[in-house]
Order: C-alpha cells, then structure tokens, then sequence
C-alpha cells in the first residue's frame, strides 16, 4: 500500500518568496550551476544550515566532547571536499551554498571537461553515461566525496558517441 510513514520536506522555501534581490540572486545561481529548479537550490541551502548550526552547537559544548564531536563534523565536511583536513569552526561557519554546489556531480562532471556545458554534464547523468568507480550514478545533486573526485569517468559507450560527434 505504499509507506505508512509521513515524509517531509528536506529543504524550506524563503521567508520572503517575493524579494527581488534575493530572486535575481537565485536566477544567478540556477543558470551558474545548472539547477532545474529552485527547489535543488533549498536543497542545497538546507544541507548547508545543517553543518553550520552543528557547529554553532558544538561552539556552546566544553570540554572532551567539545572535541569529539567538532573531529566528527571536520572529518565529515573534509570528506565531502568543504574543508581542508585541519579546518576550524570558523571555517565551517564561513561556508556558502557555493561551495555545496561545487561538490554536487553534475558541477564537478563539468568542471573536469568531461561535458561540454552544465546542462549536457545533467543529461549525461541522468541518462546513466557517467560512472563513480564502478557504480553507475544518476543523481545530478549526488554530493561527491573528496575520495570518489578522481573516480569519475564517462561510460565507454559514452566515449565512443563523443568520439563520433567530434
């Protein structure tokens, strides 16, 4: 019958939906790194609310668990490729939804030349041409991992058919 457990939403829309800098700057941002929709953008604006209000709270902590717990979110953001491996607080603090973008599949598939623009890096995911190791990925906000970065590679069907077009 379906999943008896209510979902909710994993992002939240702006407190002013009608304000028009903060509308030209998410205009900028969509066609930047190629969302389809705002919605990937709240996505990615909530993921960073998350680590930055962990880290506010382990600011507030003394002690070892002060400790414990600041290693925990650094190791975790330097995985992800956010922050070098002796980050601080403060760096975590000063991250921008910029650099989430940064780190999403299709941004980086881009950036490594593999596609010819953001948008053809979106199709070449969705349509299974790009491969993390051996997995077969086709999720464009998928966040890559600092070790998986110099996984990525296109599918040898997808080489020939470049190859072709050339």
């Amino acid at each position: 019958m379906g999943d008896p457990r209510r979902l909710k939403k994993k992002y939240s829309t702006p407190r002013d939906p009608w304000n028009e800098a903060a509308l030209r700057e998410e205009l900028q941002i969509l066609g930047e790194y190629g969302l389809r929709n705002k919605r990937e953008l709240w996505k990615a604006r909530s993921i960073l609310r998350g680590f930055r209000r962990s880290a506010r709270l382990y600011m507030a902590l003394g002690g070892e668990e002060k400790e414990k717990r600041v290693s925990e979110l650094i190791n975790r953001l330097y995985r992800l490729g956010l922050v070098s491996e002796n980050a601080t607080l403060d760096e975590v603090l000063s991250l921008t939804v910029h650099d989430i973008l940064e780190r999403r599949l299709q941004t980086i598939v881009y950036r490594k030349g593999l596609a010819p623009s953001i948008y053809s890096a979106r199709q070449l995911i969705v349509h299974g041409k790009v491969l993390v190791g051996d997995r077969r990925v086709t999720i464009p906000s998928y966040l890559v991992l600092r070790e998986e970065e110099s996984l990525i590679k296109l599918r040898e069907s997808a080489k020939k058919a470049k190859e072709e077009a050339a």
